[in-house]
């Protein structure tokens, strides 16, 4: 594997609550040094220590409280359930989360669901929701082969795990000759960070990227017939479909060819990312220079990985997330105040830097709710 991109003393964590700034700002860092394998496409952290990864109820990476995000949940439970005729079946999540969206797929499809997440909290869901599930809080592991489910579903989690090749060589094992198994995946799409330069979706906890091509092959070499694998959310997620087979298979499917592409896209992010990087080092400092504030709508990982990245600090003054029990809280590593939007009524910025911009329109409405005005930029 060839080295790509290094950042330095990034905090291990972007998504922990922290209630008091100081110990903010001394939270355990770890390095990154992303390396690209031309053979398969995969890229991976190679300084990447699962020992300081610490999961627990108190890591709070929900996105549901965000509409257009739980719109398109609800969309993509449907669509599995529609297209798979996924009713009155048993799911098994792993890396569950808070449980939203287990919820959701077991209420449209009525199945019953088995979540595993170390950061699991049930008391989030109603009682209905709870009757139909049950929850683990722990890491799934061989120990768990004894779950039995009709589909096997991880969302946003194979990008936190780092021997990706044994993970899902396990997980077949753990299916065995259970072909009608229906196995679905959903996690960030690497090819739009890399030809975006988004330097800012590169952080400690995601220490496995894949596109789409990559993807598909880690599936069909660990003997799985892969069914459908394509992008969503404006071409930031993937979305893969797969069943056991008794083999590796071939590839069927456009995308999967990507190879000599995805080389390319490397090659251009290595050479283009510096200058990203300094062209959001010298805006910030820019509004600083001219005594606007500043502030970032997002408080999770993409903030943490921008911060730490462009070594900025006061040039942000605080971050807003819809999220309450963020609010209060402070970020890992810069120690930044994380706000509610109600805040901004009271402590109105000059600018905001919307952390995705797929939220643009959802946050430009809010701020029209509360009577904000300020000048909206997005990443």
């Amino acid at each position: 594997m060839t080295t790509c991109y290094e950042v330095r003393r990034v905090p291990v964590h972007s998504c922990l609550l922290v209630s008091d700034r100081e110990e903010a700002q001394s939270y355990p860092c770890g390095d990154i040094r992303l390396a690209h394998c031309a053979e398969c496409g995969f890229i991976s952290n190679l300084l990447f220590n699962p020992v300081l990864q610490d999961y627990s109820p108190d890591y709070e990476e929900t996105q549901h409280y965000s509409s257009h995000f739980s719109a398109f949940a609800k969309r993509l439970a449907a669509q599995w359930v529609d297209d798979y005729g996924i009713r009155n079946k048993t799911i098994l999540e792993i890396g569950c989360g808070k449980g939203e969206f287990l919820d959701i797929f077991c209420e449209l499809g009525e199945n019953n669901g088995i979540g595993i997440d170390p950061a699991c909290n049930p008391a989030r869901l109603s009682d209905t929701a709870n009757k139909r599930l049950r929850f683990i809080r722990d890491l799934y592991s061989p120990k768990y082969k004894n779950l039995q489910a009709d589909v096997i579903c991880c969302r946003h989690t194979l990008e936190h795990i780092y021997p990706t090749g044994e993970f899902i060589g396990e997980l077949r094992k753990t299916i065995g000759d259970r072909h009608d198994t229906l196995v679905l995946f959903e996690l960030p799409d690497v090819t739009r960070i890399l030809r975006e330069q988004a330097f800012w979706d590169i952080y400690y906890e995601h220490c496995s990227y894949f596109t789409a091509g990559s993807l598909a092959r880690l599936f069909r070499q660990n003997s799985f017939e892969v069914i459908d694998v394509r992008r969503d959310y404006n071409d930031q997620y993937l979305i893969l479909a797969a069943r056991p087979s008794s083999a590796p298979t071939r590839p069927d499917f456009d995308l999967e060819h990507d190879l000599e592409q995805t080389n390319s896209d490397v090659a251009a992010f290595q050479a283009e990312c510096p200058g990203k990087i300094r062209f959001w080092q010298n805006r910030l400092r820019q509004f600083a220079d001219e005594g606007q504030k500043v502030a970032a709508w997002g408080s999770g990982s993409k903030f943490v990985s921008l911060c730490t990245t462009l070594e900025v600090s006061g040039e942000l003054a605080y971050a807003v997330d819809i999220n309450p029990h963020k609010s209060g809280k402070y970020v890992p590593g810069t120690g930044h105040q994380i706000v509610s939007p109600e805040y901004l009524q009271r402590d109105p910025p000059d600018v905001i830097v919307a952390m995705n911009p797929i939220y643009r329109d959802e946050i430009q409405s809010e701020l029209n709710r509360l009577g904000v005005e300020a000048e909206l930029l997005a990443l």
